[in-house]
């Protein structure tokens, strides 16, 4: 892993821009994973890899009372903020990583999601940063997480709209290997991606080794009929195959 995480996404934040769905991901994950957040109302939220506010944002217009995002990459926080000046929401955007909050208070969040950060990080980092989530959530508080699903990179060809390359890695032997791969925008944008490969162990491994004891909830992501009807040139190849895993867990 030549790039850092930060200089992956610095370079490419501008494709990440958007105020309506136009990643496969905004599609087939992340309206899943806003259902999941509901009751919103009058909570207190921290999106861990905010990225440039999308998710933010939509938690905000749904009632959140109080919003923060954390991301390490300051492009991507700089796009944040510009769209919080253009159409204010009142949502708090910080350059950050998510293994240091320590500028946190105990117990000072009802929810904390983190779409897609924690196939950047290795099973320690992992759980590291897990430990500091439980700390920051409100007793009964939720944690929500996405993730790419462990077996996609080994059922699915290195081609658009989605891939990762494992390059002959194991499933097994395979963990926290870094996993280059890009994901497509509906107008033919690709991005960069990776993934720090886990196992479905490991996630569950990491939870408890956190200090969560609840069962999480967890759903495999994968896109559905309405997805195949609205473009199916550009979902048909990913019809029946496991994308995204998402957990929900009670602090």
């Amino acid at each position: 892993m030549n790039e850092t995480n930060a200089e992956l996404y610095n370079r490419s934040a501008s494709d990440w821009q958007r105020t309506e769905p136009i990643l496969l991901s905004d599609f087939t994950a992340r309206p899943f994973v806003l259902s999941w957040c509901e009751p919103i109302e009058g909570q207190r939220v921290l999106d861990l890899g905010c990225g440039e506010g999308y998710i933010a944002r939509q938690l905000k217009k749904r009632g959140a009372a109080h919003v923060e995002g954390i991301d390490i990459t300051p492009e991507m926080i700089a796009g944040a903020i510009a769209t919080e000046q253009a159409d204010p929401l009142g949502i708090h955007y910080q350059v950050g990583d998510a293994s240091q909050l320590s500028g946190l208070d105990d117990q000072e969040f009802d929810l904390v999601i983190a779409v897609f950060l924690f196939n950047y990080v290795d099973r320690e980092q992992m759980t590291s940063i897990m430990k500091k989530v439980l700390r920051i959530l409100r007793r009964e508080g939720r944690f929500i997480f996405s993730v790419p699903h462990p077996c996609f990179a080994f059922l699915h060809e290195e081609q658009p709209p989605f891939y990762f390359q494992r390059n002959g890695a194991g499933y097994f032997s395979g963990r926290d290997e870094v996993f280059e791969g890009r994901i497509w925008r509906r107008d033919g944008t690709d991005v960069p991606v990776r993934c720090v490969h886990k196992t479905l162990d490991d996630y569950f491994n990491s939870l408890a080794a956190a200090g969560f004891t609840a069962l999480p909830a967890i759903r495999e992501l994968y896109p559905q009929p309405e997805h195949l009807e609205m473009d199916p040139d550009f979902f048909a190849s990913l019809e029946d195959k496991p994308l995204h895993l998402a957990f929900n867990i009670v602090s």
